[in-house]
């Protein structure tokens, strides 16, 4: 079973003769390794464009889930900035007339 697309597995082993160097080597090389003990996954060996691959696509899973849980749940109403500022006392010239800190 591997978790990465085109990983070779080694057991654990296999990567302890191959040692760090070797293991860096491959990944450096574009080779996805997933290191298994007793036939169970247990770590990754990946170089860091396939690991900036796999959080980029991280990061757009969850943006893309984010966008769909917010299609499926928007009702369509709207609250207007005016009544955002009543909800907490204020208005557009109650904030005009705040100093600015700068």
């Amino acid at each position: 079973m591997t978790l990465l697309r085109d990983a070779q597995e080694v057991t654990v082993t296999e990567a302890s003769k191959r040692g760090v160097a070797g293991l860096v080597a491959d990944a450096e090389h574009g080779e996805a390794l997933v290191v298994t003990r007793h036939r169970r996954p247990v770590a990754a060996v990946v170089g860091v464009n396939r690991l900036a691959e796999i959080e980029e696509a991280t990061a757009d899973l969850r943006d893309l889930a984010l966008v769909l849980a917010r299609s499926a749940t928007d009702t369509g109403r709207r609250t207007s900035l005016d009544d955002v500022l009543t909800a907490f006392g204020h208005s557009r010239e109650s904030l005009a007339e705040v100093e600015d800190d700068e």
